[in-house]
């Protein structure tokens, strides 16, 4: 029976070779790598693809994804990424081990909860070194650490950081450093940081030109595995491999139409407009795939002579008048995807899933 369109094509053997490349790596450096789960929706054939490739623990942003961990019969370690919300205080100690956190509030909610349901939890501190999504002023960490010693439910395992993700600040010896200084100012005054979570995928080029900073001992990482690249950077893992995800869709169209549209030019039902060039009369191949199903801009053609013109929200349009292929309707075009892409792609409703070995 032929795969049904669209569909994203998952190697899990190439993840998985990923996982322990990476892993692998950062033993020599005694770091531990916690396997962020979110951009596939803690599928499990990829959380096999992980443990087998060498990961202890796993990490997610939503609790929904968490509790598929948990079902999944997964006994390491589970890591909430998101700062958790007061309302979901019960869900986060009932089904994550650690937690990222920057908020007194929120941590007495979480020390209220485990005092109540008896366990421990254990806790994160988000330092903000520069990227300004999330986490404390370095200067305002003492307090924070001082306020968490007295919830007798918690227990301070670590400090955090966060870089890239919102301002692309990328991760440096330097920004990677200031964790270092603020574990060794808490620990002269008798304090313990066993922890220090340096950062995620965008990490990793650090880590493979030996540039980490000695006594960072965590990093957290997805696209590094899936993709086998620097999140930030967008520079390829030495060794990684980069194609372990494509997404298939199906030719439904192929007509030689002028380029140049005709008639008066309004904004699009997406609220866009439209910028155009006349290039003339061109091949152009719709195939059955919109914006409904994935972020069109993070998604580029296997074949290099194919170029996307755009898309509404069920329809993409290829110019293949370049192609060396031979195309007709019924065929399939393949993609690679961004990270951004696999996230889009594995949320979607209407794009299912096929795993390769």
């Amino acid at each position: 029976m032929k795969p049904q369109n669209p569909r994203v094509e998952i190697n899990l053997n190439k993840i998985q070779r990923n996982v322990e490349l990476i892993v692998n790596k950062a033993k020599q450096f005694d770091i531990n790598v916690v396997g962020v789960t979110k951009a596939f929706l803690a599928e499990e054939p990829i959380m096999q693809a992980y443990l087998k490739g060498g990961i202890k623990w796993l990490a997610d942003s939503r609790i929904e994804n968490i509790e598929k961990i948990r079902r999944f019969g997964f006994k390491g370690i589970i890591l909430l990424l998101r700062l958790p919300m007061i309302s979901e205080a019960l869900e986060v100690v009932n089904y994550a081990d650690v937690s990222l956190n920057s908020e007194l509030e929120t941590l007495k909610k979480i020390d209220e909860v485990s005092k109540r349901l008896h366990k421990i939890h254990g806790v994160i501190l988000m330092v903000d070194v520069g990227d300004r999504r999330e986490g404390i002023l370095p200067e305002d960490l003492k307090y924070y650490y001082h306020e968490v010693q007295k919830l007798k439910n918690l227990k301070l395992v670590g400090l955090g950081l966060n870089v890239g993700c919102f301002w692309g600040v990328l991760p440096t010896y330097s920004n990677a450093k200031v964790l270092l200084q603020l574990k060794e100012e808490l620990e002269r005054k008798g304090g313990k940081v066993p922890i220090l979570s340096g950062g995620s995928t965008c990490g990793l080029t650090l880590l493979f030109e030996n540039e980490m900073p000695e006594g960072i001992n965590q990093l957290r990482v997805g696209e590094g595995f899936l993709l086998g690249q620097d999140s930030v950077r967008e520079l390829p893992i030495p060794g990684a491999k980069n194609d372990a995800f494509k997404l298939s869709c199906e030719i439904i169209e192929i007509k030689k139409r002028p380029s140049n549209p005709a008639g008066e030019i309004g904004s699009t039902p997406t609220g866009d407009k439209p910028d155009f060039m006349d290039k003339g009369n061109r091949d152009r191949a719709i195939l059955a795939l919109g914006r409904q199903d994935v972020i069109v801009s993070s998604i580029r053609p296997v074949d290099e002579d194919a170029i996307i013109e755009g898309a509404s929200s069920d329809h993409l349009i290829v110019d293949i008048t370049n192609s060396r292929k031979n195309y007709k309707v019924g065929d399939e075009m393949k993609f690679y995807l961004s990270y951004g892409g696999i996230f889009s792609a594995m949320n979607s409703y209407f794009i299912k899933n096929l795993y390769l070995n």
